[in-house]
C-alpha cells in the first residue's frame, strides 16, 4: 500500500462523513403523496450547509485525482 493509496483512504472517509452531516432537501412524504417535489427547484444554501456542499465537492475533485494517479503508478 503506497501512500497515495492511503490519501484515497482518507478522502474516501472523509467524504463519507461529509456527505452524511449534510441535511436532506427534500421531504419523503412528498415522495409518496404525489405532492409537488422542490427536490431539483434551484435553492441556494447558506451558511454549514454551503461549506458542507463546496467541501464535498472538493473532496470529491481530488479523490478521482488521487484514485486515477494511483492507478496509473
Amino acid at each position: 500500500m503506497t501512500v497515495i493509496d492511503v490519501f484515497v483512504f482518507i478522502l474516501a472517509i472523509l467524504m463519507i462523513v461529509v456527505v452524511l452531516l449534510q441535511g436532506s432537501k427534500d421531504n419523503i412524504e412528498d415522495a409518496f403523496s404525489g405532492n409537488k417535489s422542490d427536490l431539483f427547484k434551484n435553492q441556494k444554501s447558506r451558511g454549514l450547509e454551503a461549506v458542507l456542499q463546496k467541501a464535498t465537492w472538493v473532496i470529491a475533485i481530488l479523490f478521482i485525482a488521487f484514485a486515477i494517479i494511483a492507478r496509473v503508478i
